[in-house]
C-alpha cells in the first residue's frame, strides 16, 4: 500500500471528491475501497500525557477517542485513533461509531465545518516491535515490526484540532512524501 505522505491530506481529495486519506491512499495504489474497510469505536476518555501535550490541555482532561481499524480484502492493515477536544466534535459525525468515514470528506471535513479548518500537521513516523494486542488486532505474522505515526493537526492561527496515533503493518505499507524545500 502506498501511503501519499502530503498528497493524502489535500484539500482537493477531502473538500473536493470527498475522499479521506486511507482512500486516497486505495485509490494511488489502484485498489478498490469500501466504507465498511473502516471500523470504529468512539467513546470519551482522558487524556494521558500525549494527548494533553498535543491539544493544550491537562493530563485527566476529557477527550472524544475515535479509534479505527483499517482493513483491505479483509485483512487489517493499520490502526488510527484520533483524539479531540469535546467542544470541538460534540455532535458531530465524529463521535458517531458508525462504520466508515465521518462522511463525506472525513474527519478534516467535519472540523472544517466546525470553523476549525485543518491547515497544516506534524507526522513523526518510528519502528518498534509490535504489542501482542497488536500482533492479534493486525494479525502480524512472527517477528514483523510496525511503524507508529503520531500526527498533531492545526489550524492556520496555530490551534491544535486532532492528535492521532497510528500503528501500521510495516510490510504493508510504503511512505512518500513530496514536498516544496523551504529556504
Amino acid at each position: 500500500m502506498k501511503r501519499l505522505g502530503a498528497d493524502r491530506y489535500a484539500k482537493s481529495k477531502w473538500k473536493g471528491t470527498g475522499l479521506v486519506a486511507f482512500a486516497a491512499d486505495r485509490e494511488a495504489t489502484g485498489r478498490p475501497w469500501q466504507p465498511g474497510d473502516q471500523t470504529q469505536t468512539v467513546r470519551m476518555t482522558t487524556a494521558d500525557a500525549d494527548i494533553a501535550e498535543a491539544l493544550g490541555l491537562e493530563v485527566g482532561d476529557p477527550v472524544y477517542e475515535r479509534a479505527r481499524l483499517v482493513k483491505e480484502a479483509n485483512v487489517p492493515t493499520h490502526t488510527l485513533t484520533s483524539y479531540y477536544r469535546p467542544e470541538d466534535v460534540e455532535g458531530t459525525p465524529l463521535v458517531d461509531a458508525k462504520a466508515g468515514p465521518a462522511g463525506r470528506g472525513g474527519g478534516f471535513a467535519v472540523l472544517t465545518s466546525q470553523g476549525l479548518e485543518p491547515d497544516n500537521m506534524t507526522e513523526t513516523i518510528c519502528a518498534r516491535m509490535p504489542s501482542p494486542d497488536e500482533i492479534e488486532q493486525l494479525q502480524l505474522p512472527a517477528g514483523e515490526p510496525v511503524m507508529i505515526l503520531h500526527r498533531t493537526t492545526y489550524t492556520a492561527e496555530g490551534r491544535p484540532i486532532e492528535f492521532a496515533r497510528g500503528v501500521h503493518a510495516a510490510s504493508r505499507f510504503a511512505w512518500t512524501y513530496h514536498f516544496q524545500i523551504p529556504d
